[in-house]
């Protein structure tokens, strides 16, 4: 368990052990420019699909079905930036973001 108290992996930039990407499509990421952040995962049509915490590093990770995606980025202050990205199994899509 993390000191967060839920039994999610933590975050960090390398796959957990025994992800096969096969028959996955990964959205990642590393945000700089914050303390603290959400990932929200957006799909094509702009609805709500999913929201993590942002690691203490900056990482966060989506497992998503192939296609287009936006992830949203919500940070302190009022801050938001979107970021298109096109998720492909097989793939792990790699996106840095600046706050």
């Amino acid at each position: 368990m993390t000191a967060q108290g839920c039994a999610a992996p933590e975050q960090t930039i390398a796959l957990p052990a025994g992800i096969d990407l096969r028959n996955q499509a990964v959205i990642q990421g590393v945000v700089t420019g914050t303390d603290r952040a959400y990932a929200r995962l957006l799909d094509r049509t702009g609805e709500f699909t999913g929201e993590v915490v942002v690691s203490e590093e900056g990482v966060f990770r989506f497992f998503a079905g192939p296609g287009s995606w936006t992830v949203r980025i919500i940070a302190g202050g009022g801050l938001t930036k979107d970021v298109p990205v096109e998720a492909r199994v097989g793939e792990v899509a790699e996106l840095k973001v600046a706050v």
